[in-house]
């Protein structure tokens, strides 16, 4: 496995404990062909320092570049009856239940690359939104070719209380500044990553944590390989793309995020996206 952080420096690389520093494009980086293969060879070519460590400290940006972002909706049975639940008012729950069991999936825009934070960067809640949540997904970095060549950790925020309300207001819950946030890393392996991993949310407010839960992505209705499958029918992404697979943590009515939340999100393997609610 190989790490890969985007930073104000460059491309680190990181493999068995070691970190090599490379003036490489992301865009290009991401975009060749045989990436685990080749990011190998870059190691080999590469010294190795224990001084680039400090660029993840100080450094570290979000890993993408002219990359859109798009996400999936309920793709987790906790996520379908979260959703019925808080439409159910509006006459919209039958709908997630029947994309639920549909062979098309849900699948959304997300972000422009500029509106993507990383990890320690701040995240937004929308002023007229009264209940707003984290969502935690496992994201695919995809290729121009539409083939999975990296995982990261993203952070879907929502408003519930917009979406809730009637369920063609998904973009305004879903797309603002500071609603996406990825990182901190893009995960490379020579096979597919295994999805019997766990992912994992923690929000800490004032020193204290005030939601916590975790959830096996093999839970996860459809397969990676099958979401990529009908974003990239009729669109193209010449620069590749990101896309958040969907969340099966689904915090319930009586919780909503306030200023000054630390999101903790985690995925064994791959890390942990930190992300303060500003």
């Amino acid at each position: 496995m190989i790490k890969l952080y985007h930073t104000e420096k460059g491309i680190l690389l990181e493999k068995e404990n070691q970190l090599y520093l490379s003036d490489k494009d992301w865009d290009a980086l991401i975009n060749s062909g045989h990436l685990y293969e080749h990011l190998e060879a870059l190691c080999e070519d590469l010294p190795a320092s224990t001084d680039y460590r400090e660029l993840l400290d100080t450094a570290l940006k979000a890993p993408v570049k002219s990359q859109e972002v798009w996400a999936c909706g309920v793709t987790y049975f906790n996520s379908k009856l979260a959703r019925q639940e808080e439409s159910k008012k509006a006459g919209g729950g039958i709908y997630y239940e029947k994309v639920y069991h549909a062979d098309r999936p849900e699948l959304f825009f997300k972000s422009t690359p500029q509106r993507v934070v990383g990890s320690g960067e701040a995240v937004r809640i929308r002023e007229d939104s009264s209940w707003d949540v984290p969502e935690p997904e496992l994201t695919l970095v995809i290729n121009s070719m539409g083939k999975i060549v990296g995982y990261t950790i993203g952070n879907d925020m929502s408003s519930r209380s917009i979406e809730g309300e009637n369920p063609l207001y998904l973009a305004q819950a879903k797309i603002y500044d500071g609603s996406a946030a990825v990182g901190p890393c893009v995960l490379v392996t020579s096979k597919p990553l295994d999805m019997n991993n766990n992912i994992s949310l923690e929000v800490v407010r004032k020193g204290k944590t005030v939601f916590e839960e975790s959830i096996s992505m093999s839970q996860m209705k459809r397969t990676p390989e099958e979401l990529v499958t009908y974003l990239f029918r009729e669109t193209s992404f010449p620069q590749g793309c990101l896309l958040m697979t969907g969340t099966g943590i689904v915090p319930t009515s009586d919780f909503s995020l306030r200023s000054g939340d630390e999101i903790r999100i985690s995925i064994e393997t791959i890390g942990t996206l930190i992300n303060v609610v500003a």
